[in-house]
Protein backbone atom coordinates (compact mmCIF):
# COMPACT_ATOMS: atom_id res chain seq x y z
CA UNK A 1 0.00 0.00 0.00
CA UNK A 2 3.17 1.96 0.23
CA UNK A 3 3.97 1.95 -2.97
CA UNK A 4 -0.03 3.24 -3.97
CA UNK A 5 -0.53 6.12 -1.81
CA UNK A 6 2.11 8.24 -3.57
CA UNK A 7 1.48 11.37 -6.20
CA UNK A 8 -1.29 10.59 -8.80
CA UNK A 9 -1.21 6.77 -7.96
CA UNK A 10 -3.68 6.45 -5.48
CA UNK A 11 -6.50 8.46 -7.70
CA UNK A 12 -5.94 6.65 -10.75
CA UNK A 13 -6.48 3.23 -9.12
CA UNK A 14 -9.30 4.44 -7.50
CA UNK A 15 -10.62 5.61 -10.36
CA UNK A 16 -10.27 2.24 -12.43
CA UNK A 17 -12.36 0.17 -9.39
CA UNK A 18 -14.87 2.66 -9.65
CA UNK A 19 -15.08 2.25 -13.66
CA UNK A 20 -14.51 -1.44 -12.67
CA UNK A 21 -17.75 -0.83 -10.27
CA UNK A 22 -20.01 1.58 -11.63
CA UNK A 23 -19.96 1.03 -15.76
CA UNK A 24 -21.19 -2.21 -16.65
CA UNK A 25 -24.91 -2.14 -16.90
CA UNK A 26 -25.15 1.75 -17.02
CA UNK A 27 -25.97 0.68 -20.22
CA UNK A 28 -27.66 -2.76 -20.78
CA UNK A 29 -29.55 -1.60 -17.42
CA UNK A 30 -33.18 -0.93 -18.08
CA UNK A 31 -34.93 2.04 -16.64
CA UNK A 32 -36.16 1.12 -13.10
CA UNK A 33 -39.38 1.76 -11.48
CA UNK A 34 -40.28 3.79 -9.93
CA UNK A 35 -37.98 6.78 -8.87
CA UNK A 36 -35.46 6.29 -11.26
CA UNK A 37 -37.85 5.95 -14.57
CA UNK A 38 -39.85 9.58 -13.09
CA UNK A 39 -36.92 11.55 -12.71
CA UNK A 40 -35.85 10.33 -16.30
CA UNK A 41 -39.23 11.32 -18.08
CA UNK A 42 -39.40 14.50 -15.66
CA UNK A 43 -36.32 15.66 -17.60
CA UNK A 44 -37.40 14.79 -20.81
CA UNK A 45 -40.04 17.22 -19.91
CA UNK A 46 -37.79 19.66 -19.13
CA UNK A 47 -36.14 19.09 -22.40
CA UNK A 48 -39.07 19.37 -24.68
CA UNK A 49 -40.93 21.95 -23.27
CA UNK A 50 -38.16 23.82 -22.53
CA UNK A 51 -39.47 25.03 -18.78
CA UNK A 52 -36.41 24.32 -16.61
CA UNK A 53 -38.04 25.59 -13.47
CA UNK A 54 -41.03 22.93 -12.83
CA UNK A 55 -40.96 19.50 -12.65
CA UNK A 56 -43.26 16.85 -14.36
CA UNK A 57 -44.37 13.46 -14.90
CA UNK A 58 -46.81 14.24 -17.77
CA UNK A 59 -49.36 16.43 -16.39
CA UNK A 60 -48.79 15.93 -13.19
CA UNK A 61 -46.64 18.12 -10.64
CA UNK A 62 -43.71 15.83 -9.44
CA UNK A 63 -43.06 18.20 -5.96
CA UNK A 64 -40.95 15.06 -4.15
CA UNK A 65 -37.30 16.84 -4.94
CA UNK A 66 -36.28 20.94 -5.97
CA UNK A 67 -34.35 20.48 -9.43
CA UNK A 68 -30.80 20.24 -9.32
CA UNK A 69 -30.48 16.68 -10.26
CA UNK A 70 -33.08 17.26 -13.25
CA UNK A 71 -30.91 20.05 -14.26
CA UNK A 72 -27.46 18.02 -14.24
CA UNK A 73 -29.53 15.08 -16.13
CA UNK A 74 -31.02 17.81 -18.99
CA UNK A 75 -26.88 18.65 -19.62
CA UNK A 76 -26.11 15.51 -19.78
CA UNK A 77 -28.48 14.20 -22.19
CA UNK A 78 -28.52 17.57 -24.32
CA UNK A 79 -24.90 17.31 -24.94
CA UNK A 80 -24.71 13.36 -25.28
CA UNK A 81 -27.76 12.24 -26.48
CA UNK A 82 -31.32 13.41 -27.24
CA UNK A 83 -34.89 13.68 -25.36
CA UNK A 84 -36.72 11.46 -27.94
CA UNK A 85 -33.83 8.68 -27.22
CA UNK A 86 -34.52 6.03 -24.24
CA UNK A 87 -31.08 5.28 -23.77
CA UNK A 88 -30.69 5.34 -20.02
CA UNK A 89 -26.72 6.22 -19.52
CA UNK A 90 -27.26 9.76 -20.18
CA UNK A 91 -29.10 9.95 -17.45
CA UNK A 92 -27.55 8.17 -15.27
CA UNK A 93 -23.91 9.48 -15.99
CA UNK A 94 -24.02 12.25 -13.36
CA UNK A 95 -24.94 9.78 -10.69
CA UNK A 96 -21.83 7.60 -12.07
CA UNK A 97 -19.95 10.80 -12.26
CA UNK A 98 -21.21 11.95 -8.53
CA UNK A 99 -20.43 8.39 -7.38
CA UNK A 100 -16.65 8.37 -8.81
CA UNK A 101 -16.19 12.30 -7.39
CA UNK A 102 -17.75 10.78 -3.99
CA UNK A 103 -14.82 8.48 -3.66
CA UNK A 104 -11.72 10.41 -4.81
CA UNK A 105 -12.40 12.97 -2.54
CA UNK A 106 -12.97 11.00 0.45
CA UNK A 107 -9.61 9.79 -0.54
CA UNK A 108 -8.29 13.66 -0.48
CA UNK A 109 -9.75 14.89 2.16
CA UNK A 110 -9.34 11.48 4.16
CA UNK A 111 -5.63 11.85 3.25
CA UNK A 112 -5.29 15.01 5.23
CA UNK A 113 -7.11 14.13 8.33
CA UNK A 114 -6.09 10.13 8.24
CA UNK A 115 -2.74 9.76 6.35
CA UNK A 116 -2.73 8.41 2.87
CA UNK A 117 -3.23 4.25 3.88
CA UNK A 118 -6.30 4.57 6.25
CA UNK A 119 -7.61 7.45 3.13
CA UNK A 120 -6.68 4.68 0.15
CA UNK A 121 -9.06 1.95 1.91
CA UNK A 122 -11.51 3.92 3.18
CA UNK A 123 -11.81 5.45 0.04
CA UNK A 124 -11.95 1.18 -1.97
CA UNK A 125 -14.40 0.45 0.89
CA UNK A 126 -16.87 3.49 -0.24
CA UNK A 127 -16.49 2.77 -3.52
CA UNK A 128 -17.22 -0.51 -3.19
CA UNK A 129 -20.25 -0.27 -1.09
CA UNK A 130 -23.20 -2.01 -2.22
CA UNK A 131 -25.49 1.17 -2.05
CA UNK A 132 -22.89 3.39 -3.96
CA UNK A 133 -22.56 1.15 -6.22
CA UNK A 134 -26.26 0.70 -6.77
CA UNK A 135 -26.72 4.53 -6.64
CA UNK A 136 -24.26 4.98 -9.12
CA UNK A 137 -26.32 3.15 -11.99
CA UNK A 138 -29.65 5.08 -11.35
CA UNK A 139 -30.63 8.59 -12.75
CA UNK A 140 -31.88 10.36 -8.93
CA UNK A 141 -30.46 12.36 -6.43
CA UNK A 142 -28.66 10.10 -4.07
CA UNK A 143 -24.90 9.87 -5.89
CA UNK A 144 -25.71 13.76 -5.80
CA UNK A 145 -26.28 13.90 -2.32
CA UNK A 146 -23.57 11.50 -0.90
CA UNK A 147 -20.99 13.89 -3.50
CA UNK A 148 -22.27 16.94 -1.83
CA UNK A 149 -22.34 15.27 1.80
CA UNK A 150 -18.83 14.51 1.45
CA UNK A 151 -17.52 18.18 0.21
CA UNK A 152 -19.17 19.69 3.17
CA UNK A 153 -18.50 17.21 5.95
CA UNK A 154 -14.85 17.40 5.31
CA UNK A 155 -14.41 20.99 5.27
CA UNK A 156 -16.49 21.05 8.32
CA UNK A 157 -14.09 18.14 9.41
CA UNK A 158 -11.03 20.83 8.99
CA UNK A 159 -12.24 23.62 10.40
CA UNK A 160 -12.49 21.32 13.62
CA UNK A 161 -9.71 19.23 13.45
CA UNK A 162 -7.32 22.53 12.93
CA UNK A 163 -9.06 24.72 14.86
CA UNK A 164 -9.35 22.53 18.10
CA UNK A 165 -5.39 21.75 17.30
CA UNK A 166 -4.52 25.11 17.43
CA UNK A 167 -6.38 25.96 21.18
CA UNK A 168 -4.49 22.68 22.21
CA UNK A 169 -1.16 23.66 20.77
CA UNK A 170 -1.58 27.21 22.53
CA UNK A 171 -2.78 25.73 25.78
CA UNK A 172 -6.42 26.49 25.13
CA UNK A 173 -9.14 24.61 27.17
CA UNK A 174 -12.56 23.87 26.39
CA UNK A 175 -13.31 20.26 25.51
CA UNK A 176 -12.99 16.72 25.55
CA UNK A 177 -10.34 16.03 22.78
CA UNK A 178 -7.16 17.49 24.65
CA UNK A 179 -3.95 16.72 22.76
CA UNK A 180 -4.17 13.05 21.74
CA UNK A 181 -1.84 11.39 19.76
CA UNK A 182 -2.15 8.59 16.88
CA UNK A 183 -4.22 8.83 13.59
CA UNK A 184 -5.66 12.40 13.04
CA UNK A 185 -4.78 13.24 16.71
CA UNK A 186 -1.02 14.47 17.09
CA UNK A 187 -1.08 18.37 17.58
CA UNK A 188 2.11 20.95 16.35
CA UNK A 189 4.02 22.27 19.23
CA UNK A 190 3.02 26.18 18.63
CA UNK A 191 -0.14 27.48 17.37
CA UNK A 192 1.64 29.97 14.59
CA UNK A 193 2.70 26.58 12.73
CA UNK A 194 -1.03 25.52 12.22
CA UNK A 195 -2.05 27.11 9.08
CA UNK A 196 -6.25 26.16 8.82
CA UNK A 197 -8.37 26.34 6.24
CA UNK A 198 -9.40 29.87 5.12
CA UNK A 199 -12.56 31.90 4.03
CA UNK A 200 -12.55 30.35 0.71
CA UNK A 201 -12.97 27.14 1.88
CA UNK A 202 -15.83 28.41 4.37
CA UNK A 203 -17.69 29.31 1.51
CA UNK A 204 -17.18 26.86 -0.28
CA UNK A 205 -18.83 24.85 2.16
CA UNK A 206 -21.65 26.91 2.12
CA UNK A 207 -21.98 27.50 -1.42
CA UNK A 208 -22.22 23.16 -1.33
CA UNK A 209 -24.56 23.41 1.35
CA UNK A 210 -26.70 25.86 -0.99
CA UNK A 211 -26.44 23.41 -4.22
CA UNK A 212 -27.40 20.13 -1.76
CA UNK A 213 -30.79 22.44 -1.06
CA UNK A 214 -31.45 22.46 -5.06
CA UNK A 215 -30.49 18.52 -5.01
CA UNK A 216 -32.94 17.07 -2.13
CA UNK A 217 -34.02 19.76 0.17
CA UNK A 218 -32.18 19.95 4.02
CA UNK A 219 -30.59 16.86 3.97
CA UNK A 220 -26.80 17.86 4.46
CA UNK A 221 -27.56 21.22 6.59
CA UNK A 222 -29.42 18.96 8.70
CA UNK A 223 -26.59 16.05 8.59
CA UNK A 224 -24.08 19.26 8.67
CA UNK A 225 -26.05 20.77 11.62
CA UNK A 226 -26.10 17.38 13.80
CA UNK A 227 -22.42 17.57 13.84
CA UNK A 228 -21.65 20.83 14.50
CA UNK A 229 -24.20 20.29 17.65
CA UNK A 230 -22.42 16.80 18.75
CA UNK A 231 -18.59 18.25 18.82
CA UNK A 232 -20.38 21.32 20.89
CA UNK A 233 -22.16 18.83 23.05
CA UNK A 234 -18.94 16.72 23.41
CA UNK A 235 -16.42 19.64 23.79
CA UNK A 236 -18.48 22.38 25.40
CA UNK A 237 -16.67 24.68 22.56
CA UNK A 238 -17.86 25.98 19.49
CA UNK A 239 -14.95 29.04 19.02
CA UNK A 240 -13.73 26.94 15.99
CA UNK A 241 -16.74 27.51 13.95
CA UNK A 242 -16.47 31.48 14.15
CA UNK A 243 -13.87 31.12 11.00
CA UNK A 244 -16.55 29.06 8.77
CA UNK A 245 -18.12 32.67 9.06
CA UNK A 246 -21.57 30.59 9.81
CA UNK A 247 -23.50 34.47 9.45
CA UNK A 248 -21.99 35.07 5.73
CA UNK A 249 -22.55 31.64 4.84
CA UNK A 250 -26.02 31.79 5.81
CA UNK A 251 -26.51 34.24 3.31
CA UNK A 252 -24.29 32.58 0.48
CA UNK A 253 -26.25 29.22 1.13
CA UNK A 254 -29.51 31.27 0.78
CA UNK A 255 -28.09 32.83 -2.31
CA UNK A 256 -28.01 29.69 -4.07
CA UNK A 257 -30.72 28.14 -3.44
CA UNK A 258 -33.67 30.71 -2.93
CA UNK A 259 -34.20 31.90 -6.54
CA UNK A 260 -35.24 28.85 -7.80
CA UNK A 261 -37.91 28.30 -5.17
CA UNK A 262 -38.97 31.75 -5.26
CA UNK A 263 -39.20 30.97 -9.31
CA UNK A 264 -40.99 27.44 -8.61
CA UNK A 265 -43.46 29.16 -6.26
CA UNK A 266 -44.53 32.17 -8.51
CA UNK A 267 -44.83 29.04 -11.54
CA UNK A 268 -46.87 26.98 -9.58
CA UNK A 269 -48.79 29.89 -7.26
CA UNK A 270 -47.25 28.30 -4.25
CA UNK A 271 -48.19 24.91 -4.94
CA UNK A 272 -45.17 23.42 -5.28
CA UNK A 273 -43.31 24.23 -1.87
CA UNK A 274 -46.56 23.23 -0.04
CA UNK A 275 -47.05 19.82 -1.85
CA UNK A 276 -43.33 18.96 -1.17
CA UNK A 277 -43.65 20.21 2.50
CA UNK A 278 -47.10 18.28 2.98
CA UNK A 279 -47.12 15.33 0.58
CA UNK A 280 -43.65 14.56 0.89
CA UNK A 281 -41.80 15.82 3.76
CA UNK A 282 -43.77 15.62 6.68
CA UNK A 283 -45.29 11.88 5.46
CA UNK A 284 -42.07 10.79 5.53
CA UNK A 285 -41.10 12.44 8.68
CA UNK A 286 -44.63 11.21 10.94
CA UNK A 287 -45.61 7.78 9.35
CA UNK A 288 -44.25 5.28 6.64
CA UNK A 289 -44.79 7.14 3.40
CA UNK A 290 -46.25 4.72 0.60
CA UNK A 291 -45.44 1.15 2.92
CA UNK A 292 -41.70 2.38 3.15
CA UNK A 293 -41.77 1.70 6.64
CA UNK A 294 -39.35 -0.38 9.56
CA UNK A 295 -38.68 -0.29 13.22
CA UNK A 296 -36.11 1.76 14.80
CA UNK A 297 -32.60 -0.25 14.52
CA UNK A 298 -33.64 -1.20 11.45
CA UNK A 299 -30.57 -0.20 9.82
CA UNK A 300 -28.15 -1.36 12.13
CA UNK A 301 -29.59 -4.90 11.70
CA UNK A 302 -29.37 -4.24 7.77
CA UNK A 303 -26.07 -2.61 8.25
CA UNK A 304 -24.05 -6.50 7.07
CA UNK A 305 -25.94 -5.76 3.57
CA UNK A 306 -25.76 -2.27 3.33
CA UNK A 307 -22.11 -1.57 3.72
CA UNK A 308 -20.98 -5.05 1.69
CA UNK A 309 -18.66 -6.10 1.17
CA UNK A 310 -17.11 -3.63 3.96
CA UNK A 311 -19.17 -4.82 6.71
CA UNK A 312 -16.79 -7.26 6.87
CA UNK A 313 -14.51 -5.24 8.64
CA UNK A 314 -16.88 -2.73 10.11
CA UNK A 315 -17.83 -5.36 13.44
CA UNK A 316 -15.01 -5.38 14.69
CA UNK A 317 -14.30 -1.94 13.90
CA UNK A 318 -17.10 -0.84 15.33
CA UNK A 319 -16.35 -2.12 19.15
CA UNK A 320 -12.97 -0.15 18.94
CA UNK A 321 -15.08 3.06 17.32
CA UNK A 322 -16.17 4.65 20.96
CA UNK A 323 -12.63 4.27 22.73
CA UNK A 324 -11.24 6.36 20.07
CA UNK A 325 -12.98 9.49 20.29
CA UNK A 326 -10.53 11.43 22.28
CA UNK A 327 -8.69 11.38 18.61
CA UNK A 328 -9.18 14.61 16.65
CA UNK A 329 -10.24 12.96 13.20
CA UNK A 330 -12.03 10.08 15.01
CA UNK A 331 -14.02 12.32 17.13
CA UNK A 332 -15.22 14.44 14.03
CA UNK A 333 -16.11 11.37 12.04
CA UNK A 334 -18.09 9.90 14.75
CA UNK A 335 -19.87 13.38 14.77
CA UNK A 336 -20.81 13.09 11.32
CA UNK A 337 -22.18 9.17 11.87
CA UNK A 338 -23.54 8.56 14.90
CA UNK A 339 -25.77 11.37 14.79
CA UNK A 340 -26.95 11.11 10.84
CA UNK A 341 -27.37 7.40 11.53
CA UNK A 342 -29.94 7.65 14.45
CA UNK A 343 -31.59 10.59 12.36
CA UNK A 344 -32.49 7.85 10.32
CA UNK A 345 -33.24 5.09 12.31
CA UNK A 346 -35.93 7.31 13.85
CA UNK A 347 -37.79 8.75 10.85
CA UNK A 348 -40.31 5.95 10.25
CA UNK A 349 -39.50 5.87 6.32
CA UNK A 350 -36.98 3.80 5.79
CA UNK A 351 -35.13 3.23 2.37
CA UNK A 352 -31.88 1.45 2.24
CA UNK A 353 -30.05 4.51 0.73
CA UNK A 354 -31.05 6.40 3.19
CA UNK A 355 -27.82 5.72 5.41
CA UNK A 356 -25.75 6.31 2.65
CA UNK A 357 -24.68 9.90 3.73
CA UNK A 358 -23.10 8.04 6.55
CA UNK A 359 -20.98 6.03 4.76
CA UNK A 360 -17.68 8.17 3.81
CA UNK A 361 -17.03 8.90 7.79
CA UNK A 362 -17.89 5.10 8.68
CA UNK A 363 -15.13 3.70 5.69
CA UNK A 364 -12.64 6.10 6.95
CA UNK A 365 -12.74 5.08 10.71
CA UNK A 366 -12.84 1.26 9.90
CA UNK A 367 -9.79 1.48 7.48
CA UNK A 368 -8.12 3.40 9.81
CA UNK A 369 -8.62 1.04 12.71
CA UNK A 370 -8.10 -2.14 10.69
CA UNK A 371 -5.01 -1.02 9.31
CA UNK A 372 -3.86 -0.20 12.94
CA UNK A 373 -4.39 -3.62 13.91
CA UNK A 374 -8.01 -4.78 15.06
CA UNK A 375 -8.14 -6.84 18.07
CA UNK A 376 -9.88 -10.22 18.00
CA UNK A 377 -13.22 -10.12 17.70
CA UNK A 378 -15.63 -11.86 20.28
CA UNK A 379 -15.33 -15.91 18.91
CA UNK A 380 -19.46 -16.54 19.15
CA UNK A 381 -20.06 -12.59 17.70
CA UNK A 382 -17.53 -13.08 14.91
CA UNK A 383 -19.12 -16.30 14.01
CA UNK A 384 -22.63 -14.94 13.32
CA UNK A 385 -20.78 -11.48 11.53
CA UNK A 386 -19.02 -13.28 9.47
CA UNK A 387 -21.20 -16.04 8.21
CA UNK A 388 -24.10 -13.59 7.38
CA UNK A 389 -21.63 -11.64 5.44
CA UNK A 390 -20.35 -15.03 3.78
CA UNK A 391 -23.71 -15.91 3.48
CA UNK A 392 -24.54 -12.41 1.58
CA UNK A 393 -21.74 -13.33 -0.91
CA UNK A 394 -23.33 -16.45 -1.56
CA UNK A 395 -26.95 -15.40 -2.10
CA UNK A 396 -25.84 -13.17 -4.88
CA UNK A 397 -24.04 -15.81 -6.64
CA UNK A 398 -26.88 -17.98 -6.19
CA UNK A 399 -28.77 -15.54 -7.67
CA UNK A 400 -26.28 -14.95 -10.19
CA UNK A 401 -27.90 -18.35 -11.86
CA UNK A 402 -30.96 -18.81 -10.49
CA UNK A 403 -32.53 -15.39 -11.98
CA UNK A 404 -32.18 -15.74 -15.49
CA UNK A 405 -33.85 -19.19 -14.79
CA UNK A 406 -36.92 -17.66 -13.36
CA UNK A 407 -37.22 -14.42 -14.70
CA UNK A 408 -35.21 -15.00 -18.25
CA UNK A 409 -34.07 -17.21 -20.94
CA UNK A 410 -33.23 -19.72 -18.67
CA UNK A 411 -29.90 -21.11 -17.74
CA UNK A 412 -26.59 -19.20 -18.95
CA UNK A 413 -23.07 -21.05 -18.53
CA UNK A 414 -21.20 -17.45 -18.14
CA UNK A 415 -23.52 -16.70 -15.49
CA UNK A 416 -22.64 -20.19 -13.51
CA UNK A 417 -18.77 -19.13 -14.04
CA UNK A 418 -19.08 -15.27 -13.01
CA UNK A 419 -21.09 -17.58 -9.58
CA UNK A 420 -18.17 -19.37 -8.93
CA UNK A 421 -15.94 -16.66 -9.19
CA UNK A 422 -18.46 -15.14 -6.47
CA UNK A 423 -17.88 -17.86 -3.76
CA UNK A 424 -14.27 -17.50 -4.67
CA UNK A 425 -14.16 -14.11 -3.99
CA UNK A 426 -16.40 -14.17 -0.86
CA UNK A 427 -14.49 -17.23 1.06
CA UNK A 428 -10.79 -15.28 0.40
CA UNK A 429 -11.76 -12.54 2.78
CA UNK A 430 -13.70 -14.95 5.27
CA UNK A 431 -11.39 -17.04 5.43
CA UNK A 432 -8.27 -14.36 5.93
CA UNK A 433 -10.65 -12.24 8.63
CA UNK A 434 -11.52 -15.56 10.50
CA UNK A 435 -7.68 -16.46 10.97
CA UNK A 436 -7.50 -12.50 12.39
CA UNK A 437 -5.74 -11.55 9.13
CA UNK A 438 -7.44 -8.40 8.26
CA UNK A 439 -5.32 -6.08 6.53
CA UNK A 440 -5.11 -8.89 3.77
CA UNK A 441 -9.17 -9.80 4.61
CA UNK A 442 -9.41 -5.62 3.72
CA UNK A 443 -7.34 -5.95 0.41
CA UNK A 444 -9.23 -8.85 -0.56
CA UNK A 445 -12.93 -7.07 -0.85
CA UNK A 446 -11.25 -5.37 -4.03
CA UNK A 447 -11.52 -8.61 -5.58
CA UNK A 448 -15.14 -9.92 -4.16
CA UNK A 449 -16.70 -6.25 -5.28
CA UNK A 450 -15.00 -7.28 -9.05
CA UNK A 451 -16.16 -10.54 -8.95
CA UNK A 452 -19.41 -9.54 -7.80
CA UNK A 453 -20.78 -6.51 -9.25
CA UNK A 454 -19.86 -6.37 -13.25
CA UNK A 455 -21.61 -10.50 -13.16
CA UNK A 456 -24.54 -8.66 -11.48
CA UNK A 457 -25.47 -5.05 -12.95
CA UNK A 458 -24.18 -6.68 -16.42
CA UNK A 459 -24.56 -10.09 -16.33
CA UNK A 460 -27.53 -11.05 -14.87
CA UNK A 461 -30.14 -8.35 -14.13
CA UNK A 462 -30.42 -6.65 -18.22
CA UNK A 463 -31.04 -10.34 -19.09
CA UNK A 464 -34.46 -10.69 -16.52
CA UNK A 465 -36.61 -9.91 -19.13
CA UNK A 466 -40.10 -11.22 -17.28
CA UNK A 467 -39.04 -8.70 -14.28
CA UNK A 468 -38.92 -5.89 -17.44
CA UNK A 469 -42.23 -5.86 -18.71
CA UNK A 470 -42.17 -2.03 -19.94
CA UNK A 471 -39.13 -3.26 -21.87
CA UNK A 472 -40.92 -5.77 -23.71
CA UNK A 473 -44.08 -4.27 -24.32
CA UNK A 474 -41.88 -1.22 -25.46
CA UNK A 475 -40.28 -3.78 -27.88
CA UNK A 476 -43.28 -5.64 -29.30
CA UNK A 477 -45.18 -1.91 -29.82
CA UNK A 478 -42.20 -0.37 -31.58
CA UNK A 479 -41.93 -3.64 -33.95
CA UNK A 480 -45.55 -3.52 -34.63
CA UNK A 481 -46.09 -0.07 -34.83
CA UNK A 482 -48.46 2.55 -33.25
CA UNK A 483 -49.97 5.49 -35.10
CA UNK A 484 -50.93 7.36 -32.13
CA UNK A 485 -50.04 7.12 -28.05
CA UNK A 486 -50.96 4.00 -26.17
CA UNK A 487 -53.33 3.13 -23.50
CA UNK A 488 -52.34 0.65 -20.91
CA UNK A 489 -55.05 -0.56 -19.01
CA UNK A 490 -53.74 -2.22 -14.96
CA UNK A 491 -50.15 -1.60 -15.49
CA UNK A 492 -49.14 2.03 -14.89
CA UNK A 493 -45.50 1.41 -14.15
CA UNK A 494 -42.94 5.18 -15.44
CA UNK A 495 -40.98 2.99 -16.94
CA UNK A 496 -43.50 2.51 -19.74
CA UNK A 497 -43.94 6.67 -20.26
CA UNK A 498 -40.24 6.44 -20.74
CA UNK A 499 -39.76 3.70 -22.92
CA UNK A 500 -43.05 4.54 -25.05
CA UNK A 501 -43.66 8.63 -24.81
CA UNK A 502 -44.89 11.17 -22.88
CA UNK A 503 -48.49 10.93 -24.52
CA UNK A 504 -48.57 7.02 -22.90
CA UNK A 505 -51.73 6.93 -21.08
CA UNK A 506 -53.08 5.19 -18.38
CA UNK A 507 -56.50 3.97 -17.98
CA UNK A 508 -58.57 1.09 -17.20
CA UNK A 509 -59.98 -1.55 -19.20
CA UNK A 510 -63.08 -0.01 -20.50
CA UNK A 511 -60.95 3.09 -20.92
CA UNK A 512 -58.54 1.33 -22.97
CA UNK A 513 -60.97 -0.38 -25.39
CA UNK A 514 -62.32 3.44 -26.08
CA UNK A 515 -59.36 4.53 -26.51
CA UNK A 516 -58.82 1.76 -29.49
CA UNK A 517 -62.01 2.37 -30.74
CA UNK A 518 -61.44 5.99 -31.15
CA UNK A 519 -57.64 5.16 -32.80
CA UNK A 520 -57.82 1.98 -34.64
CA UNK A 521 -54.33 2.17 -35.54
CA UNK A 522 -53.05 2.47 -32.32
CA UNK A 523 -52.33 -0.55 -29.57
CA UNK A 524 -53.22 -0.90 -26.11
CA UNK A 525 -51.53 -2.81 -23.08
CA UNK A 526 -54.29 -4.78 -21.35
CA UNK A 527 -52.94 -6.22 -17.45
CA UNK A 528 -55.04 -9.40 -16.97
CA UNK A 529 -57.14 -8.38 -14.13
CA UNK A 530 -58.42 -5.64 -16.82
CA UNK A 531 -59.04 -8.06 -19.27
CA UNK A 532 -62.86 -8.74 -18.46
CA UNK A 533 -63.54 -5.31 -17.90
CA UNK A 534 -61.75 -4.60 -22.00
CA UNK A 535 -64.02 -7.60 -23.36
CA UNK A 536 -66.57 -6.32 -21.80
CA UNK A 537 -66.55 -2.72 -23.08
CA UNK A 538 -65.01 -3.91 -26.85
CA UNK A 539 -67.87 -6.19 -27.08
CA UNK A 540 -70.69 -3.33 -26.03
CA UNK A 541 -68.95 -0.64 -28.81
CA UNK A 542 -68.77 -3.63 -31.45
CA UNK A 543 -64.81 -3.13 -31.03
CA UNK A 544 -62.94 -6.57 -32.98
CA UNK A 545 -59.84 -6.93 -31.27
CA UNK A 546 -56.45 -8.54 -32.55
CA UNK A 547 -53.70 -10.30 -30.19
CA UNK A 548 -50.40 -9.34 -30.50
CA UNK A 549 -48.86 -11.04 -27.72
CA UNK A 550 -48.99 -11.62 -24.67
CA UNK A 551 -46.43 -11.12 -21.94
CA UNK A 552 -46.15 -12.53 -18.86
CA UNK A 553 -43.78 -11.62 -15.92
CA UNK A 554 -43.42 -10.03 -12.25
CA UNK A 555 -43.83 -6.69 -11.42
CA UNK A 556 -41.06 -5.93 -9.25
CA UNK A 557 -42.38 -2.50 -7.67
CA UNK A 558 -46.09 -4.19 -6.78
CA UNK A 559 -44.41 -7.46 -6.06
CA UNK A 560 -46.98 -9.72 -7.83
CA UNK A 561 -46.72 -11.77 -10.78
CA UNK A 562 -48.58 -9.41 -14.12
CA UNK A 563 -49.76 -10.45 -17.49
CA UNK A 564 -50.06 -8.21 -19.97
CA UNK A 565 -51.75 -8.17 -23.63
CA UNK A 566 -50.48 -5.99 -27.03
CA UNK A 567 -53.84 -5.80 -28.17
CA UNK A 568 -54.59 -3.47 -31.37
CA UNK A 569 -58.52 -3.21 -33.56
CA UNK A 570 -58.73 -5.82 -36.34
CA UNK A 571 -58.85 -4.44 -39.67
CA UNK A 572 -62.39 -4.26 -40.76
Amino acid sequence: MERLTGGLRPFALLSLFCLMLYLPGLVSLPPMDRDESRFMQATRQMLDSGDFIRIQFQDEMRAKKPAGAYWLQAASVEALSHPASTQTWPYRLPSLLAAWAAVMLTFAFGRTILGPRPALLGAGLLAASIMTVSEAHQAKTDALLLLCTVVAQFILARFYILGRAREAAGGGSGGGCGSSSGSGGSTPATPSRIKGPGLAEALLFWLIQGIAILVKGPVVPVISLLTIAALGIADRNLRWLNSMKPMLGTVVAAAVATPWFVAISQATGGAFVGEAVKGDLLPKLLGAQESHGGFPGMYLVLAVVLFWPGSLLLAPAATRLWAQRHRFAFRVLLAWALPTWIMFELIPTKLPHYVLPAFPALALMTAALTLEGLEAFHAKAAKIWYGAWTLIGLALAVAVVALPIVFGNGFVLVNAVAATAIVAATVIPAVLAVRGQMVGAALALALTAAATYPAVFQGTLPILDKMFLSRSAAQVVNTIGSDGPVAAAGYSEPSLVFLLGTDTRFTDGAGAADALKANPRALVLVESRQQAAFDARAADIGLKVEVFAILDGFNYSRGKRASLAVLGAMAP
